[in-house]
C-alpha cells in the first residue's frame, strides 16, 4: 500500500492538445478516490499515466516514495482492472488469476493459497474451472478484479470497470467493491463517467474538466458546496436548474431578479470546442433586465458574500430536491416561483415534476410525491433558500455563496 502524488502533471498531444493541465493530486495511502467527468476530460488520461500506459509531457508522478516517471508499468506495483476485463479466453479462471504470479516465478503452493483466497473473497471458487465464455458479465469482471487481488499491489486503479454491466449488475458489482476495499484498505484510483458511481465509492471525489481538476472533496462537500458551476451541474440527479439574473438590495435586504438573455447561444470549451453531450450546458448573451420573470428574496447570510455582486449577472443554482409545494418551515413565504406544471413523474415517495416559469421552458423539482397536481396549470413552487448557490456567470463561473474565488486547481492542494 502506498501514497499516489502527481505534481503538475500534464499530458500534451501533437498539436498543443492538453489532454491534462497540469494538475496536482495527493492520494493518501488507503484511500479510495474516483476520478470522474464527462468524456474527453482527461480522466483516463491521468490513471494511465498513473499506470505508466501513457507518458507524461511534463511533472513528477509518485507511487509511495518512488519517483515513477520512467518506471515501466510492470515495476510501478500497481494492478489495473479495465473495462473489457481483459482475460485470456484459452484459460480457467484459476490460471487467469494465477498467470501473472507464474510469470514472477512465485511456487506453485503460494500461487494456489493466493488464487484460493481471492476466489473464496469474490465468491467465484465455483467458477474457477471454467473459462471465460462460459461466465457472464458480473463473473468476468470479479475474475478480473480477483487477479488483481492476488498480486497484492501498492495500488489498484479501475478504468470504467462497471460500465459493461446493466443497470442492476451495476448496483451490486459496486457495493461489491466497496467492501472489499474496506477489507483490503489497498489504495485505489478509480475511473467513471457516471456521477451516482462516484458519489457512492470515493472517500473523494476528482472532478475533471478539460483536462484540469475543477474539485477534489468528500462527494457530500462537493454536492452541498460545489466550487463552480461546472461542478453544481455535473454533480447531483437530476441536475441543478440554472436561472440568469442579478442581485438587487432593497430596505438593506438582498433579492434575486431573474433576467433574460438576449441572443442566447450555449456556450463554447476551450478553442471554441461545443459542449460534448454528456456535460451541463450553458448557455451565454447578454442579460436584459427587466426581464418580467420572478424575484425571490436571498438569505441573510449570503449578504457579505453578494454585496458586491448587486446589479451585476449572476446566475442562481437551485437544486431540484429544494423545491416545494409547501413552504419550508422557517422559511420566508415570498421565497416562492410561479410555474406552470408540464410533466409529473412518480418514484414512490417522491415524483420529479418537470415545469416552465415565464422565461424557462425545463425547470425539474424533486418533490414530495402528492395526488391531484394537474398539469397545465400554474401554482406556487416554494424554494429552500438556505440551500441555494449564486455563480459567476460562465461554463466554470466561481460559486459565490462561498465567498471563494481562487482557482479551481486549489482544492487538490488544499485537501491533499
Amino acid at each position: 500500500m502506498a501514497q499516489v502524488l502527481l505534481d503538475k502533471v500534464s499530458k500534451i498531444y501533437p498539436g498543443n492538445v492538453k489532454a491534462v493541465d497540469n494538475i496536482d493530486l495527493h492520494i493518501r495511502d488507503q484511500e479510495f478516490i474516483v476520478l470522474v467527468g464527462p468524456s474527453g476530460c482527461g480522466k483516463s488520461t491521468t490513471l494511465r499515466m498513473v499506470a505508466g500506459l501513457e507518458e507524461i509531457s511534463h511533472g513528477i508522478i509518485r507511487i509511495g516514495e518512488r519517483v515513477v516517471n520512467d518506471v515501466p508499468p510492470k515495476d510501478r506495483d500497481i494492478a489495473m482492472v479495465f473495462q473489457n476485463y481483459a482475460l485470456y479466453p484459452h484459460m480457467t479462471v484459476y490460471k487467469n488469476m494465477a498467470f501473472g504470479l507464474k510469470l514472477r516465478g512465485m511456487p506453485k503452493a503460494e500461487i494456489h493459497a493466493k488464487v484460493m483466497d481471492a476466489a473464496k473473497m469474490l465468491d467465484i471458487e465455483h467458477l474457477l474451472e471454467r473459462k471465460p465464455k462460459a461466465l457472464s458479465g458480473g463473473q468476468r469482471q470479479r475474475v478480473a478484479v480477483g487477479r488483481a487481488i492476488v498480486r497484492n499491489p501498492a495500488c489498484f486503479l479501475f478504468d470504467e470497470p462497471l460500465s459493461n454491466l446493466d443497470a442492476k449488475l451495476r448496483v451490486t458489482t459496486r457495493a461489491e467493491l466497496k467492501r472489499l476495499h474496506q477489507r483490503l484498505r489497498t489504495t485505489t484510483i478509480y475511473v467513471t463517467h457516471d456521477q451516482e458511481e462516484a458519489m457512492t465509492l470515493g472517500d473523494r471525489i476528482v472532478v475533471m474538466k478539460d483536462g484540469i481538476i475543477q474539485q477534489a472533496d468528500t462527494s457530500l462537500h462537493t454536492y452541498q458546496h460545489p466550487r463552480n458551476r461546472f461542478v453544481a451541474g455535473f454533480i447531483g440527479m437530476p441536475p441543478m436548474n440554472f436561472f440568469d439574473g442579478t442581485i438587487r438590495l432593497r430596505d438593506g435586504r438582498l433579492f434575486f431578479e431573474e433576467g433574460a438573455l438576449a441572443n442566447a447561444r450555449i456556450a463554447s470549451g476551450p478553442s471554441g470546442r461545443k459542449q460534448r453531450s454528456d456535460e451541463p450546458v450553458v448557455k451565454e448573451g447578454e442579460l436584459t433586465l427587466p426581464g418580467n420573470g420572478f424575484t425571490i428574496p436571498l438569505p441573510q447570510y449570503l449578504r457579505d458574500a453578494l454585496a458586491a455582486k448587486v446589479d451585476q449577472h449572476v446566475v442562481l443554482g437551485i437544486r431540484p430536491e429544494h423545491f416545494s409545494l409547501h413552504p419550508f418551515e422557517g422559511q420566508d413565504v415570498k421565497a416562492s416561483i410561479k410555474v406552470t406544471v408540464n410533466v409529473t413523474e412518480p418514484l414512490g415517495n417522491d415524483m420529479d415534476v418537470y415545469m416552465a416559469t415565464q422565461l424557462h421552458e425545463h425547470v425539474v423539482g424533486r418533490i414530495a410525491a402528492e395526488a391531484g397536481i394537474e398539469l397545465g396549470v400554474r401554482v406556487d413552487m416554494y424554494v429552500d433558500t438556505r440551500k441555494i448557490h449564486c455563480f459567476e456567470p460562465g461554463v466554470t463561473g466561481m460559486n459565490l455563496s462561498s465567498g471563494g474565488s481562487a482557482s479551481a486547481q486549489e482544492p487538490a492542494h488544499a485537501i491533499a
